[in-house]
């Protein structure tokens, strides 16, 4: 069966994206390289439009944390190179990633609530010093460094000026410790920490993915729904991935 031809315009017009789109992604790889006419005028084919759809499905959500964007690019870059088996194997192993960020992110909620529940209790006071505090969490102290020149914790300081961590202090920095290994971002923690400085009995949940409208809102400060959508998108992408399979078993150029 002959296979449909198509110009640079009547792409971006099925497409829904401007000409100078369909030309960066040919530039990025997202799509093979089309045919040429003696004119030099690019023509696409089948392949094309359903790799365009593939492409822009999978650039719908942008989780960035722990390489899933880089994957998700890497599964685009093998569609478009027709290794389609490859593709689908990857996007599986994505999407299990995904279901593994998902639970991580689940668990530290569950930590910060014990972890809060625990600083009301009555225990023999600490103070530590910054590098003990770094060696006691098991981060560096230029991570202890970083989050307090970001405002998740303030540290009181002796007389002759250094940093003193007490026992709330640490519970705190655990608190945040449990949040960033679950990829939430500093804005979202610093949402959580200013939340239960004023009532320590809020919804954890509620206060990490719900931004406030004056914050520089990035796609990890809901970082449970954009996992969320991520696995949704995921499994859209390996229909996708299956049916060019079955449909494309020629060389995407010809």
């Amino acid at each position: 069966m002959m296979e449909n031809k198509y110009m640079t315009a009547q792409v971006a017009k099925i497409i829904g994206i401007h000409p100078n789109t369909v030309r960066l992604y040919e530039k990025l790889s997202l799509i093979p390289k089309p045919q040429r006419l003696s004119n030099g005028y690019r023509v696409f084919s089948d392949f094309h439009i359903a790799q365009f759809k593939l492409a822009r499905t999978a650039l719908k959500v942008e989780v960035l944390q722990s390489g899933l964007r880089k994957n998700m690019i890497n599964i685009i870059k093998l569609s478009a190179q027709g290794e389609f088996e490859r593709a689908i194997v990857c996007t599986q192993n994505y999407i299990e990633q995904v279901k593994i960020e998902r639970k991580n992110a689940e668990e530290a909620i569950e930590i910060t609530k014990n972890l809060l529940s625990d600083v009301k209790e009555k225990e023999t006071d600490v103070s530590l010093t910054r590098k003990e505090t770094a060696d006691y969490l098991e981060v560096t102290i230029d991570t202890l460094r970083n989050w307090e020149m970001n405002g998740l914790l303030s540290v009181k300081r002796r007389q002759n000026g250094y940093r003193i961590y007490t026992k709330n202090d640490i519970q705190l920095l655990k608190i945040i410790r449990s949040l960033r290994c679950a990829n939430y971002s500093l804005a979202a923690i610093l949402r959580m920490v200013n939340a239960i400085s004023n009532n320590s009995e809020i919804d954890i949940r509620e206060v990490i993915n719900t931004p406030q409208s004056d914050d520089i809102v990035t796609v990890c400060d809901k970082l449970l729904t954009s996992l969320s959508n991520a696995e949704l998108n995921a499994n859209s992408i390996l229909r996708q991935l299956e049916a060019m399979q079955e449909n494309f078993n020629m060389n995407p150029t010809v």
